[in-house]
């Protein structure tokens, strides 16, 4: 019972964290304007682990390569935790355990773009003027806009979101098989 108790807060706090490393990646990306509550907190939250490697590893082409980095490093934290707190040698995590970490960190991207629409998607629907909609628009807008071409507003309503959603969900599923993949490897 211990151990199913510390997994999930393992899982929670990791995932957690790993997810707001990946947002940060993203609201560099997009151009999201630093002086909104959510890009605050976000800095606020990762600063201590981004900036030191920063000074490592600059950003190329417009990526965060620090913050990407450091997403991975915490896959790879959560990875060798787990298997402490399950009891196997953290030392039996690697090599592979490093491709399991980058597809852990990949599935975090995931979860954070689906919360992200179903967010926005609820928000369009009970509050459109809610202050977070500019955010999640201008966060997701480059995601929905590809696919709004090929799936057309159907009586007012934008179904992108929910093309968006499930994509994500098949991504998920593909990311869950190359981790067994990998983790058998």
């Amino acid at each position: 019972m211990l151990v199913d108790i510390a997994r999930l807060l393992l899982d929670l706090v990791f995932s957690l964290f790993g997810a707001l490393l990946l947002l940060r990646v993203w609201m560099q990306a997009t151009q999201l304007p630093p002086r909104n509550p959510l890009s605050q907190g976000v800095f606020q939250f990762t600063n201590w682990m981004v900036l030191p490697l920063r000074r490592i590893v600059p950003g190329v082409g417009g990526v965060d390569w620090a913050s990407v980095i450091a997403a991975w490093l915490c896959a790879i934290a959560y990875l060798v935790l787990i298997t402490a707190v399950v009891g196997v040698s953290p030392v039996a995590v690697f090599p592979r355990g490093l491709l399991v970490a980058l597809v852990l960190a990949a599935k975090w991207g995931a979860n954070l773009v689906m919360w992200m629409t179903l967010l926005m998607a609820v928000l369009s629907w009970v509050n459109p003027r809610a202050a977070a909609m500019p955010i999640l628009q201008h966060l997701l807008d480059p995601l929905l806009r590809p696919i709004r071409r090929v799936i057309p507003m159907v009586g007012g309503f934008d179904l992108s979101p929910l093309g968006l959603f499930l994509l994500m969900q098949i991504l998920l599923i593909v990311l869950a098989r190359l981790s067994l993949l990998f983790a058998t490897l």
